[in-house]
């Protein structure tokens, strides 16, 4: 195994089901972690030899491994499934014609293995199961602000994100979204100012008793911390829970990068791409000149 050429490879196929040809032994499992020290880490492990599967993850050594092929179930219309592996070589060369065509790859069924611990078990986002949720802008203090805020406070979890240019302890505040199980609200701070924070927002965000979730909560906690003397508190981060329990899954590593929002979605919920194809415009949106962005990419 030659990391300083496959190394980039493997990141590239994460996730995939992998056979391992090791020098006493060959492995199959799911490609979990790579890490640059040569080493390659499985779960859903399954002995080829002996057809017993192997609980949690297993780490495996640049210097045992002779070979890695990918397994991968092409679908082919009316013709039906064929099954096939590739080596390393041949799968690399493969994938950068795959670009262009309209592919679906689906996985073998894994191999059943003892349970394990888990931060996000049993969680899956299902569109018909989902409630009815109304949408809310407040932007001005009469009639819709005070309203919010009892509801908002009868919470015992919430989950809260923002928008603005840069925000952080440098940037601008624009929008703040607070949202429950059935309402999301959409403060307007450009608009409002800090007597949205004086108001009650101040008291919800570091209530102990709430728990807010966000994902990758320091750039706001940044500046609402020194624009607005505001200390965010109980708040789980989706993105550091992510990470946790990747540590947990693969004995102790961390991954190469963190995730993004899309990325947890899809990876923890089982959210189907397509329902986050906005995650994609509002990205190419930030990317632009700084500006004050629209609160349409929250509905």
């Amino acid at each position: 195994m030659d990391p300083s050429s496959d190394y980039h490879f493997l990141n590239q196929i994460l996730w995939r089901r992998v056979k391992l040809t090791l020098v006493c032994g060959i492995f199959e499992g799911v490609l979990q972690h790579v890490d640059p020290n040569k080493i390659v880490v499985l779960k859903k492990v399954k002995n080829v030899e002996t057809g017993r599967s192997v609980p949690g993850v297993k780490m495996f050594f640049g210097h045992e491994i002779v070979n890695v092929e990918l397994l991968d179930e092409v679908e082919q219309g009316a013709v039906g499934e064929k099954a096939f592996s590739v080596s390393l070589n041949t799968e690399r060369t493969r994938m950068h014609k795959m670009k262009d065509e309209d592919l679906n790859i689906c996985e073998p069924p894994p191999a059943s293995e003892a349970p394990t611990t888990s931060l996000l078990n049993d969680l899956k986002y299902s569109p018909s199961e989902e409630e009815e949720v109304t949408y809310t802008v407040i932007d001005q203090f009469q009639q819709k602000f005070g309203a919010a805020m009892l509801h908002i406070k009868k919470q015992s979890v919430l989950s809260v994100a923002a928008e603005g240019a840069n925000v952080c302890r440098h940037g601008k505040l624009c929008w703040l979204q607070v949202a429950t199980n059935s309402r999301v609200y959409l403060f307007d701070i450009f608009l409002l100012g800090n007597r949205a924070f004086n108001n009650g927002l101040q008291m919800v965000l570091e209530d102990k008793r709430i728990l807010k979730v966000i994902h990758d909560c320091r750039w706001l906690s940044d500046c609402l911390s020194h624009q607005y003397g505001i200390l965010l508190n109980n708040v789980f981060d989706t993105q550091v829970a992510d990470v946790l329990q990747f540590s947990m899954e693969t004995g102790g590593f961390l991954p190469n990068c963190i995730s993004t929002l899309q990325e947890s979605l899809i990876r923890h919920l089982k959210v189907a791409p397509k329902y986050l194809s906005f995650l994609e415009e509002r990205q190419k949106l930030i990317q632009k000149p700084p500006t004050c962005y629209p609160f349409a990419w929250y509905s």
